[in-house]
């Protein structure tokens, strides 16, 4: 079932990246941004430590891959991570599934769009965005690492800007786990003999991404460097009452 504001938001996302418009439309559209990074800041901020899990919204139950997605969101809960995805089908709702199989947090941060664009049933915390590099924004800034299963141009969006984040230092050096050794090699393999060779990034660049196919080994090796890295502490964080805040989270 389409979204009741799918349309309209595609409109105005496409108006919005057409060029300029009027002052007035520019600082109206200025505070609806605002407006949305806040409201996912002020549901995202009691979730405890994430990991970001990005891939196919397109995968079926029966396929392989959604089956890996799901072992690895529930490995990750027993890691003691919360488990945040895009919020929609496929290896999203996978991650999200097996995060609360395992009795585990499930969040998830969905985009409005014509298809796609629906919420999957496994969600603890949900949050609707509008505006890509809002939901995107949101994705990167509560996690302590980030795992890419199989995916289409989305996943390789999110996966290379993160990736470019780490490269330019704006974040640290959180994991980027590659779940999926047979989809993923041949990009490897990309990056070491044209870009590597050819000088447009360095090794460190390549070296930095983990490649497996282990639930068990990913959550692993990303619990271990959140506590010697990051200090991962899994205590609660304190609402401030007169935040508005109390620490629960919404369905």
């Amino acid at each position: 079932m389409p979204h009741p504001y799918a349309s309209a938001a595609a409109e105005d996302e496409r108006l919005f990246l057409e060029g300029p418009n009027s002052r007035w439309t520019e600082f109206r559209r200025a505070l609806r941004i605002f407006w949305e990074v806040i409201r996912g800041f002020r549901k995202l901020h009691f979730v405890g430590p994430c990991v970001t899990v990005f891939g196919s919204a397109r995968y079926a139950e029966d396929h392989p891959y959604y089956q890996l997605s799901r072992e690895v969101g529930a490995a990750l809960a027993r890691a003691g991570f919360a488990v945040m995805t895009g919020g929609g089908p496929g290896a999203m709702e996978a991650a999200n599934r097996g995060a609360q199989e395992a009795g585990g947090r499930s969040i998830g941060c969905n985009i409005v769009l014509p298809k796609e664009q629906q919420p999957n049933p496994y969600l603890d915390t949900f949050v609707e965005f509008k505006y890509f590099f809002v939901r995107k924004l949101m994705l990167a800034k509560y996690s302590y690492a980030f795992v890419a299963l199989p995916g289409g141009f989305g996943t390789m969006d999110e996966l290379f800007e993160i990736a470019t984040l780490v490269q330019t230092g704006k974040i640290e050096e959180f994991p980027i786990v590659l779940a999926g050794t047979e989809f993923w090699q041949p990009m490897l393999d990309f990056l070491q003999e044209k870009m590597v060779t050819g000088k447009t990034i360095d090794q460190a660049d390549v070296d930095r991404f983990i490649l497996s196919d282990s639930p068990q080994d990913i959550a692993q090796r990303i619990r271990a460097v959140a506590m010697a890295q990051f200090k991962l502490k899994t205590g609660k964080r304190t609402p401030h009452w007169w935040l508005g805040e109390n620490g629960r989270q919404p369905s």
